[in-house]
């Protein structure tokens, strides 16, 4: 197991008021397996990775990696456990693909961010898993969105880190390229034996190729692998049915 969530509650605290989004979260989730975190609008998919992440803290539960509490990690000890894409538009496009990717191994080098040759090889074993040795010498203001976001991919990758967390990876994709990065996050975590974590929109997608869904709801969060989840009946809550309804037969939602 490389990551449990038990009873975790959500949210945003002031000095004046706690607002709790989601609570009564818990999964577990082990080597070699890719997760999708899906929702409605709002309920807090982004929140929770960055809850995961130790970005905002928790409300209330407990976080453990390799059965050790969050908290109790230092921030260094962290990004050897955990790296993180986010959405947020990289303000660093003037580097090489090959000098963006190469930046997840500053957990491992001296202040002066001098790569040795496993950090070398590290990057470059990141570059050809997600296939991009054609685009390294290229500066990352010239790649497309599916091209950059295979760069920010091997980036964390490079950052050899058990639990990868990927906040939309998909977002701004037409559906052909989806379905590319989603195929190739899968690849990793079965090849590498990483825990893929990732939260997405895309939940028809999720179902064909992800080994588990935590679908995120208010009071509470169900996780199972899709198989189970579509005979529990779960995925016919996410909408109002006089809307869109779930279809357990295609495994797919249809407008009513």
């Amino acid at each position: 197991m490389s990551l449990k969530v038990k009873n975790l509650s959500i949210g945003y605290k002031s000095k004046k008021q706690e607002t709790v989004i989601a609570k009564n979260i818990s999964f577990s989730l082990n080597k070699g397996e890719i997760t999708a975190i899906v929702g409605i609008n709002g309920i807090g998919k982004s929140t929770l990775l960055r809850t995961i992440a130790n970005i905002q803290p928790k409300l209330s539960g407990s976080i453990l990696i390799k059965n050790k509490e969050l908290s109790n990690y230092t921030p260094l000890d962290l990004a050897t456990k955990i790296s993180l894409v986010l959405t947020e538009s990289i303000a660093t496009k003037n580097l090489t693909v090959a000098e963006l990717i190469a930046l997840g191994r500053q957990p491992y080098t001296n202040w002066l961010g001098t790569l040795t040759d496993t950090d070398k090889a590290k990057t470059k074993e990141a570059i050809e898993l997600v296939e991009i040795s054609d685009l390294q010498d290229k500066r990352c203001f010239e790649l497309s969105d599916g091209q950059l976001q295979r760069v920010m991919i091997a980036r964390a990758l490079a950052q050899d880190t058990q639990i990868i967390l990927l906040d939309e990876p998909t977002s701004h994709l037409d559906l052909y390229h989806k379905v590319q990065i989603l195929k190739l996050l899968k690849n990793i975590a079965h090849k590498t034996n990483k825990t893929i974590l990732f939260t997405t929109h895309e939940i028809a997608i999720a179902i064909q190729l992800c080994d588990k869904i935590c679908i995120l709801n208010t009071e509470e969060s169900f996780f199972d692998s899709p198989c189970n989840i579509i005979e529990q009946h779960h995925f016919e809550k996410l909408f109002p049915t006089d809307t869109i309804q779930f279809d357990t037969g295609t495994a797919s939602f249809k407008v009513t």
